[in-house]
C-alpha cells in the first residue's frame, strides 16, 4: 500500500537532514564563515536594539551570492553598526530550519522548499519570509552522448540534490509534465531520479552513474566542465523567466522583538543587490573570494563564470512562484496542501526599499496583512 503524502513529507525531510546534520556535527548546525578583514565597525557606531550580535546563516551556493557579496564587502556589519555580524554556513535546508528553531541563527538565506516546509511545520509559527535574494541559476545537464533531446531523458538516471527539496520537486513536476510516471519516495519510474549530494554529483556524473542532473549553480557549470551540456534551463519554464531561488527568513519572534536589527539586515541586502547588479564582474569575484575563505576552494573561471551570468539577484521574494512551488510538491505527493497565509512578512523590507527611492514588493496574498 503507499505512503500518503504526510508520511513522504517526513521521510523526505528525515532524508534531507541526516546527512547534513552529521557533516555538521562537530560545529553544531553549521559552519562558520570567516569575516571580511574590510568589515570594521565605523567609529562611534553604537549596538542596534541592544544587541551583541545577529546570527545569520546562508549556504555556500552562488544561489546566495547576496549573503556571499554582503559578507566580503562588510555591507551587514556596516548596516548593524557596534552589533556584531556572526555567520554560519549550510549545507541544506533542513538543518538550517533546525539552527533557526533552535536559535542558532536569527535571519537566514534559503531555499524555497524548506522555507515552505518550515512553515508548514510548525503550523506557520516559526519563521516569516522577509525578502527575495535571486532567482534562476538551476539547469538539467546531460551527457551529449546518452541525451540528445528531452524525450531522451526517459529511461534514464538523473540527480537531484535531496529528496523533496526545490530542485528535486521542480524535476518531479517536470517529468509528470511529459507524462511519464516516477515514484515520489523511490525515484523509480520512467526516468530513474536519484538523490546526490552536490558535493558528490560531479564525481557521480564522471564515473557514469549519472546521465545527467537538474541541479543549482554552480553543480551545474561544474558538470558542463566535465563535459555535460546543457539540456533545460528552468527560467525558461517560468513567466517572465524569474522563480525563487533563494529567499531570506528570520524568526517570528527576533523579527517582533528586534524590528531595527531586521531592518538593518534588510538594507544590507539591498545595498548589495545595488552593488552586485551595478558590479557584476567585482560582484562574481567577491562571490568566489568568500566561497574561498569559507570552503579553503575558489571555483575556476569556466564554471564560475557561467554559473554567474545565469542567476538574477533581486528583492522581490517572487511570491507567486512561491506558490506555485508548492503546488508543484503537492501534485508529486510530497507535501499535503499547505496553507502559506502569513509565510510573507514584507512590511520591514517595503520599508527599506521606499527609504532607498525603490519599488515595493508584493506578497501575492500571503502576507501578514
Amino acid at each position: 500500500m503507499p505512503a500518503n503524502r504526510s508520511t513522504l513529507l517526513r521521510r523526505g525531510i528525515a532524508a534531507m537532514t541526516a546527512l547534513p546534520l552529521l557533516t555538521l556535527a562537530a560545529c553544531s548546525y553549521g559552519s562558520e564563515a570567516k569575516d571580511d578583514q574590510t568589515a570594521k565597525v565605523a567609529a562611534g557606531a553604537k549596538k542596534i536594539d541592544g544587541l551583541d550580535s545577529v546570527k545569520i546563516g546562508y549556504f555556500g551556493n552562488l544561489t546566495h551570492g547576496t549573503a556571499l557579496v554582503g559578507v566580503q564587502k562588510g555591507y551587514f556589519q556596516k548596516s548593524l553598526g557596534a552589533t556584531k555580524a556572526q555567520y554560519q554556513i549550510f549545507n541544506a535546508g533542513p538543518s538550517e530550519i533546525e539552527a533557526l528553531n533552535s536559535k542558532s541563527i536569527d535571519i537566514g538565506w534559503i531555499g524555497p522548499s524548506p522555507a515552505i516546509n518550515g512553515y508548514t511545520k510548525s503550523n506557520g509559527k516559526n519563521l516569516r519570509i522577509i525578502g527575495g535574494s535571486a532567482s534562476g541559476g538551476v539547469k538539467l545537464v546531460v551527457n551529449p552522448k546518452k541525451i540528445k533531446s528531452l524525450k531522451d531523458v526517459k529511461g534514464k538516471t538523473i540527480a537531484t540534490p535531496q529528496l523533496g527539496n526545490t530542485q528535486d520537486v521542480a524535476f518531479l513536476n517536470w517529468i509528470a509534465d511529459q507524462g511519464w510516471k516516477v515514484d515520489a519516495e523511490s525515484g523509480k519510474g520512467d526516468v530513474s531520479v536519484v538523490r546526490t549530494d552536490n558535493k558528490v554529483t560531479p564525481d557521480a556524473y564522471k564515473s557514469g552513474s549519472i546521465d545527467g542532473a537538474w541541479v543549482p549553480e554552480p553543480t551545474a557549470s561544474k558538470l558542463v566542465a566535465e563535459g555535460a551540456k546543457v539540456l533545460l534551463d528552468e527560467s525558461s519554464l517560468w513567466p517572465d523567466k524569474k522563480f525563487v531561488i533563494t529567499n531570506i527568513i528570520v524568526r517570528q519572534d527576533f523579527l517582533k522583538e528586534h524590528p531595527k536589527a531586521v531592518e538593518a539586515v534588510l538594507k544590507a541586502s539591498v545595498d548589495t543587490n545595488k552593488w552586485i547588479n551595478a558590479n557584476p564582474d567585482a560582484a562574481k569575484a567577491a562571490a568566489n573570494k568568500q566561497l574561498e575563505a569559507d570552503s579553503g576552494k575558489a571555483l575556476p573561471a569556466n564554471v564560475l563564470d557561467p554559473a554567474w551570468k545565469s542567476i538574477q539577484f533581486t528583492n522581490d521574494p517572487l511570491a507567486s512562484t512561491l506558490s506555485t512551488e508548492a503546488e508543484h510538491a503537492v501534485k508529486a505527493g510530497l507535501l499535503e496542501k499547505p496553507d502559506l497565509k502569513g509565510i510573507y512578512d514584507l512590511t520591514p523590507l517595503n520599508k527599506v526599499l521606499k527609504a532607498e527611492g525603490e519599488s515595493p514588493v508584493d506578497a501575492a496574498g500571503l502576507g501578514t496583512n
